[in-house]
């Protein structure tokens, strides 16, 4: 197995990136009351005690407050990053200056690198694993299948990771249990929506510096990521276009008030393309060949498959790097095609990019770190296979935000729970 080494030894001036990483973790933790309190308690209990865990996420300073948390929890954590231009290499470092994680990630490794940096972390045998996207649970399934016996279960927040497990687990290749973050209230209804609504957004104008108001947006997907980003853009004065394969979710966009239509349409009309369906080939040759001057191509989804650039590419007559994290591709009649962070997570890939906002992925990180708790403490209980998260969980975190803030809700009389558990109430 040919893996990479620690962040640590692949930068040079390292205090500096250390103390850098350190300043921005302590940032996103002063704003993160969910992974505080749940921090104090790991620390008191170490219900990771004698765990090693296994992570492949966006390694930026929000994570890095979870992943110190898990390791505070008594885990032995060895993390590398899930996209090769998403990582921190200020926040890797700090982290892998901490006694008890090792950071493998670094930003603009290859794919030959990537992998290397996947097998180091799975070299430490993880008994735990924490994915954003599948690769890390799929590499173990694929390469190294005599370790999974050993892996209590494992944690996926993404739509596109939870895609690719579901096909996994219907076809009973997946041999280890499996909670699916990505689908619990708290996931969707907040780090969904107004996570990647809001940061989406934020990063293709900083990226362009560019205005929304009058453009014509079209969203490509009308999950809970794409509703988001159509709420936030219609929010900033924009026209909002949808398109979606989805009879359902097209008829909910219509009845929102947004146009529909098909993407061989809205290419001829949108100014500025957001891409979230998790899915391939969602703007591809044809539609590149209609669209006006200057359009703006942003991949909202987990992988860089959303917008067909290889067919971009052959197309161009001419390309250039318009500006930082902008390709621009010249097309033979003249016209310009823009695409941002390389087709990559434009709220993480691009060069200003900071991914969602701190509150929101506290939520979500507070949903990762109770999961793992879950599967330290009572992992036997659960069947190989993809489970949902236990709703308690989900609502342990939800109380735990409110409590920080200070806010009280009502709860259900004795009355009031009987009668909503009864069949024999009626007129």
């Amino acid at each position: 197995m040919d893996t990479a080494a620690p962040i640590s030894d692949r930068l040079d001036d390292l205090d500096a990136h250390v103390e850098e990483g350190r300043r921005k973790m302590d940032w996103a933790l002063e704003h993160m009351p969910i992974l505080t309190a749940l921090r104090e308690q790991f620390e008191a209990g170490e219900p990771l005690r004698d765990h090693r865990v296994g992570m492949a996420l966006h390694v930026e300073a929000k994570t890095a407050v979870l992943v110190e948390a898990l390791a505070d929890a008594g885990a032995e954590v060895a993390i590398t990053g899930c996209n090769p231009l998403s990582t921190h290499d200020d926040v890797s470092a700090a982290l892998d200056a901490h006694e008890n994680i090792t950071s493998y990630a670094k930003r603009g490794v290859d794919d030959e690198a990537y992998y290397e940096a996947m097998d180091a972390v799975i070299a430490t045998e993880p008994t735990i694993t924490v994915d954003d996207g599948g690769d890390l649970v799929f590499r173990i399934h694929e390469e190294y299948p005599e370790l999974i016996e050993d892996i209590v279960g494992g944690t996926e927040e993404t739509t596109t990771g939870v895609h690719r497990l579901r096909a996994m687990d219907q076809e009973g290749a997946l041999d280890y249990p499996m909670f699916n973050v990505n689908d619990t209230p708290m996931k969707h209804l907040f780090d969904n929506v107004h996570g990647t609504g809001e940061s989406a957004l934020a990063n293709i104008a900083m990226t362009t510096n560019l205005a929304w108001a009058g453009k014509t947006v079209v969203v490509s997907g009308y999950g809970y990521c794409g509703r988001g980003v159509a709420k936030k853009a219609a929010g900033q004065n924009a026209n909002v276009v949808v398109t979606e394969v989805d009879s359902r979710r097209a008829l909910e966009a219509h009845m929102e008030g947004y146009e529909v239509m098909p993407m061989d349409e809205a290419a001829k009309v949108g100014d500025v393309f957001v891409t979230t369906t998790g899915n391939r080939d969602v703007i591809t040759e044809k539609h590149f060949e209609v669209m006006q001057d200057g359009v703006v191509l942003a991949n909202a989804g987990h992988f860089d498959v959303e917008i067909n650039l290889e067919q971009l590419s052959e197309l161009a007559v001419d390309e250039r790097e318009a500006r930082e994290g902008v390709r621009e591709y010249e097309l033979h009649d003249g016209s310009r095609v823009n695409v941002l962070a390389e087709g990559r997570l434009v709220n993480l890939a691009s060069p200003v990019a900071l991914g969602h906002p701190v509150e929101v992925m506290d939520q979500s990180f507070g949903v990762q770190a109770v999961c793992v708790r879950e599967l330290a403490e009572r992992g036997g209980e659960y069947d190989a296979g993809l489970h949902s998260v236990p709703d308690e969980l989900d609502r342990e975190v939800a109380e735990t935000k409110l409590d920080a803030e200070g806010i009280e809700h009502d709860v259900l009389s004795t009355a009031q729970e009987e009668y909503m558990g009864s069949w024999r109430h009626g007129t």
